[in-house]
């Protein structure tokens, strides 16, 4: 078997290092920053120079219990027990060892580059080919000299494919990758001008892309951009595609939008085949035909390959939003301004319902490879498209070409980010949405923290790109014309409002359905347009339901009766209405014996349209139950079925929850409910199909460490207290914020630094303490309550409860900070 751990003996010979071994190490991860250290006993530190000397950062490392270093000279500073590798060129070294570490394993590997959508491509083939492969791939976009060798060290030994993506900037930078990387297949993505400027020619930079490709068995790309670079390829076999020339091996010759998706013809093998993309910008659509021809190029057939691309989900561009001051919502962009990423996030920022006005506030783009005035003429008129209000332009090529900007609403132009954080009183935000979009030596950073609303310093991410994820990971499982009704009932599971529910609209579903009256109206003055459901309508706001145009939940004679006489008295006819059948759960809705006065009664009243009638199933994802599941779905179809009849229409019909969806695919009838799933919990699907990912992180931070003595008691009646001596942290949390005191006395568990650490004493209304004695930790450190390490399964676990409350309990003072990609 092929170990991933290196004796600090065997690195020193891979490196050809000088070396200061004090101590038999093994190595297992390669650390470039002394701020993310997890597994510090078999972490290699290198301290690389650059914008930073990581020399500076040896004690920071060394204290945190790093023993292993590269350096390019040996420290003054006296490190007892720690190796010191010394080399001349640190970078050369880390490089050097993952393409040894590389060179080990037999494995296909999949090398992208080009000028835009190298992580795109990477990602979506990732997504389209998981299903077959255990994949190795870059994290998000670490495809520089750096990021590249740290992806590369990741191959194990099950992997059987890896994907990695290198980006240049300029020459002499390739080589170095490709011998990391030993790529045995070759994808080119767009080439644009993306780094022109680090370039004598266009060629030339075609010329340094190539070098990435002159070992690989098989290379895909555009067979119309590298026309007049042919001398240049590398002699290996090639598949191209075309929207020009029939000689490709994939000639598309047809496009057209069907259903806001791209639907796409074109010949391979003499033969039509065709494919549905589920996105319409040009880029995306291009990304995708890549794809296309790459799983083509493996061998894949054409029918296989539409039925992949048709599932494909957005990749991750992070943005992240929060709550701003005057009512404003703030999306924090600010350390990434490109034009292609600009557009996406204007994207994300159209979405925002919860306020009419749209604000920009964007830095100078650099690296485009356009002359100014060019470059600023298509920011302006892309902002324009977008129907932006306010623009508030930073940066003196912005300042300008400021006239460019003519007819927006409102604009402000500023040379520096400090003179735009001097006047940000008079641009006088309120209620609005502002997207932050800035280079990174703006420090827009500033503007984020003076813009973003200050809170508690709890805080709860949702990873909104994870949620969306779920989403089609649940429409995959649907039957064809099945409607999706999404659950966002009780701050969408403690999630969020609109935020959830402007994803959840933006991406199609057919539904949402909330608790009570309260729930919807506040989803409504959103900006929500969606069919909204009430589960629970209160007949003394039936004015707010109808102003709003809500649907209530009829599941009783007394509440339909109630609700009949209120349309009647306010000459309403026809009103939508959802029909509750009681099917086995014993809770609300119509009993069967009841069905027959129920059918007299809606045939003779024309003041409701009966929308859809539904059950709830009671145990779908527990087998122990499943003939009472069949049972119940049984009844329904007996029950919908007369109400039908009684009608003389057609009318929607679901029994399924999220469990359901899977476990009872021929119980999805006309809509399904996903409710807990869409944020990533479903116990009812098996490993193999798992595909959801866990939305949330409830973190939070410790505000002092103290020096316990052992039998000395901690909090509220002197409940706590440690068998010997060591440390406990007070952390900013309590059961105000929805940590249950059920967790105290070491039933909970927080994250710090990696380590699980148990509570000690009684959880208090704001605070709890954790036993630190284990972990070195200060005032100020992060505590993870639950994350993708330990989850709100395992939370739920400790105190015998359901994820359900876990995800609700969390208080609306806890901040929601949303990541979007």
């Amino acid at each position: 078997m092929l170990s991933s751990q290196y004796s600090i003996l065997q690195v020193q010979q891979i490196i050809a290092a000088t070396a200061t071994i004090v101590r038999e190490n093994n190595i297992s991860i390669l650390l470039t920053d002394s701020r993310q250290i997890s597994n510090p006993v078999e972490s290699l530190y290198f301290a690389l120079t650059g914008r930073r000397d990581g020399h500076e950062f040896i004690a920071e490392a060394y204290n945190h219990g790093v023993r292993n270093f590269v350096v390019q000279t040996q420290p003054t500073a006296d490190y007892p027990a720690a190796n010191f590798l010394i080399v001349d060129d640190v970078l050369k070294a880390l490089q050097t060892l993952a393409a040894y570490h590389r060179s080990r394993f037999n494995l296909p590997v999949i090398g992208i580059t080009g000028s835009n959508g190298k992580t795109i491509v990477k990602e979506w083939l990732y997504q389209l080919l998981a299903g077959d492969k255990n994949i190795v791939r870059n994290s998000k976009s670490y495809n520089s000299q750096i990021g590249v060798p740290l992806s590369v060290w990741q191959i194990q030994e099950d992997n059987d494919l890896g994907i990695f993506e290198a980006g240049i900037s300029t020459v002499n930078e390739m080589d170095a990758l490709e011998a990391i990387i030993q790529p045995t297949i070759g994808v080119l993505t767009h080439i644009g001008s993306a780094h022109d400027e680090g370039f004598e020619s266009r060629r030339q930079k075609m010329q340094e892309k190539l070098k990435l490709f002159k070992k690989t068995e098989l290379l895909i790309h555009n067979y119309d951009q590298l026309l007049e670079y042919k001398a240049d390829l590398p002699a290996i076999t090639t598949f191209t595609w075309s929207f020009n020339f029939k000689e490709a091996d994939l000639y598309v010759f047809s496009e057209t939008v069907i259903s806001k998706r791209f639907y796409l013809r074109a010949m391979y093998k003499g033969n039509e085949v065709e494919c549905l993309i589920p996105f319409l910008d040009e880029a995306s659509v291009e990304n995708a035909i890549v794809c296309w021809a790459t799983l083509l190029a493996l061998g894949y057939s054409a029918e296989e390959v539409d039925e992949r691309l048709e599932h494909l989900s957005a990749v991750s561009m992070r943005l992240e939003m929060k709550t701003g001051i005057n009512d404003c919502s703030v999306i924090d962009d600010s350390y990434n301004s490109d034009i292609r990423s600009l557009e996406i996030a204007l994207n994300f920022l159209q979405q925002q319902n919860q306020h009419k006005i749209k604000t920009l506030i964007l830095s100078d783009i650099f690296q485009s490879g356009l002359p100014p005035q060019e470059l600023y003429r298509q920011v302006a008129d892309m902002v324009k498209n977008k129907r932006i209000d306010k623009f508030i332009g930073v940066g003196e090529a912005l300042y300008q070409n400021q006239e460019l900007f003519a007819g927006i609403q409102q604009t402000y132009f500023y040379n520096h980010t400090a003179d735009m954080l001097r006047h940000r009183q008079e641009i006088n935000f309120n209620n609005e949405a502002i997207l932050i979009k800035g280079s990174r030596s703006f420090e827009f950073e500033r503007i984020s923290r003076a813009l973003a609303q200050k809170a508690h310093e709890t805080m709860l991410e949702i990873n909104l790109n994870a949620l969306l994820g779920n989403l089609n990971f649940y429409k995959s499982k649907l039957q064809p014309g099945v409607k999706l009704m999404a659950m966002v009932k009780a701050f969408s599971y403690g999630s969020g409002t609109f935020e959830v529910a402007n994803i959840l609209q933006y991406n199609k579903v057919d539904y949402l359905a909330v608790a009570y009256i309260d729930e919807g109206v506040a989803l409504r003055q959103a900006g929500i347009m969606l069919p909204i459901m009430v589960l629970n309508p209160e007949p003394s706001a039936f004015d707010k339901l109808m102003e709003f145009n809500l649907e209530p939940e009829i599941y009783s004679f007394a509440l339909l009766d109630k609700f009949v006489r209120y349309a009647q008295q306010n000459q309403v006819s026809q009103y939508p209405v959802h029909l509750k059948i009681d099917t086995g759960m014993h809770r609300l809705g119509f009993e069967e014996f009841e069905l027959d006065t129920l059918c007299d009664m809606l045939m003779v009243n024309s003041y409701i349209k009966v929308q859809s009638v539904f059950s709830h199933l009671v145990a779908s994802d527990n087998e122990a139950h499943d003939a009472f599941t069949l049972k119940q779905i049984t009844q329904f179809k007996q029950a919908f079925e007369q109400v039908e009849q009684a009608l003389g229409y057609t009318v929607i019909k679901h029994i399924s929850n999220t469990s359901a969806i899977i476990r009872w695919p021929n119980a999805q009838l006309d809509m399904v409910r996903l409710g807990i799933g869409l944020y990533g919990i479903d116990a009812a699907v098996p490993d193999h199909l798992n595909g959801l990912q866990p939305i949330a992180m409830l973190k939070t931070s410790i505000s002092q460490v103290k020096h316990i003595i052992a039998g000395d008691t901690i909090g509220y009646n002197r409940n706590g207290s440690l068998l010997k001596d060591g440390r406990i942290a007070t952390v900013r949390i309590g059961y105000a914020d929805g940590y249950l005191r059920a967790f105290g006395n070491g039933v909970g568990k927080m994250l710090v630094k990696g380590v699980l650490v148990p509570t000690v004493g009684n959880v208090a209304m704001d605070m709890c303490m954790i036993d630190v004695s284990a972990v070195e930790v200060k005032e100020g450190d992060e505590v993870i309550v639950f994350n993708e390490q330990q989850t709100i399964e395992d939370l739920a676990k400790q105190i015998g409860t359901i994820p359900y409350e876990i995800l609700t309990n969390i208080s609306q003072r806890v901040k929601r900070v949303y990541f979007y990609e």
